[in-house]
């Protein structure tokens, strides 16, 4: 693991150096870093220290070849880290608490290699994830939290949204229905923003539907899903929680600040991402406006995809 440190002269250069503070996923590290670069720094002295920075990243590149993540805070279960995502496990639930990666438009606009389907347990949970048969003879789904297509980029980060660490038994209505729509219009937006933090999971603070398998696997009421977009000249964040059922109401009636689902699910989202104020700042306001959504999708999921 390795750390960045940035002297900066000016007040608003220090001011941003607390926006990377601790280990975290390297893209996201690179997005930032350079976000700070392009907002903070002109003049020839300033050129000279951003050439410089440039080369700690590229050395931090050339050593450091997996996906390093800046993880949310206030983990009650095992955190596992993949190439492409990392996420909390709760064995209690066999649910992951969240999982968080990196959503950019140059991956979305790749080719997308074909669907894996190869659902497994998860090698990396120690205690042992979920598998296949506690879902089979259930009237749940197998719900994605990282979605496949958001990993459509290569054939492993594809595999890895299928180990059973990823998955969570889901209303077929809301799977395909509500949440979907959330899931197309956040890779709508990753390709408008250029470059989005998702963490995403299940409710697990409240009480719990019902549960399936010889694993006890936990049916969650509820579902939430918080973006940070690190790409625009000011940061913005939004966050979601759904009820686990179908839904005919328009998603921006989902729509709350990051402090609500942190204050629900007692997570931390952005603690390691940036300074305190910025935090603060991101996490207690949003805009609906600014994360626009597609009327034809909603008419779809309330008119075809609840019935799939």
């Amino acid at each position: 693991m390795a750390n960045f440190r940035k002297n900066h002269t000016k007040s608003s250069k220090a001011e941003s150096s607390g926006l990377i503070t601790k280990v975290g996923m390297f893209a996201v590290l690179m997005g930032i870093i350079f976000w700070g670069f392009q907002k903070f720094m002109g003049g020839d002295a300033n050129q000279q220290q951003g050439e410089a920075l440039k080369a700690d990243v590229e050395n931090l590149e050339e050593t450091s070849k997996d996906s390093i993540f800046y993880l949310p805070t206030n983990p009650t279960g095992a955190i596992v880290q993949h190439k492409y995502y990392a996420l909390s496990y709760v064995e209690k639930y066999e649910l992951p608490e969240w999982c968080a990666y990196e959503l950019t438009a140059d991956r979305l606009n790749k080719k997308w290699v074909q669907r894996t389907n190869d659902f497994r347990p998860d090698p990396k949970v120690e205690t042992g994830s979920a598998t296949l048969d506690d879902y089979r003879r259930s009237r749940y789904d197998r719900g994605h939290i990282v979605p496949a297509a958001d990993m459509a980029f290569s054939e492993e980060a594809m595999s890895e949204t299928f180990f059973m660490s990823n998955i969570s038994p889901q209303e077929s209505g809301f799977n395909k229905g509500v949440w979907r729509e959330l899931e197309e219009l956040t890779r709508d937006w990753a390709k408008r923003f250029k470059h989005l933090y998702v963490v995403t999971g299940p409710v697990l603070s409240q009480p719990i539907k019902f549960w399936i398998g010889e694993s006890q696997v936990a049916v969650a009421p509820s579902y939430y899903k918080v973006l940070l977009d690190l790409s625009e000249p000011e940061l913005k964040a939004i966050g979601f929680i759904i009820p686990n059922q179908t839904s005919t109401e328009p998603l921006s009636g989902y729509a709350v600040s990051v402090d609500e689902v942190e204050a629900l699910t007692g997570i931390d989202f952005f603690q390691n991402l940036m300074e305190p104020n910025l935090e603060k700042k991101l996490e207690a306001n949003f805009d609906v406006k600014l994360w626009p959504t597609n009327e034809k999708k909603f008419q779809r999921r309330v008119q075809e995809w609840n019935f799939q």
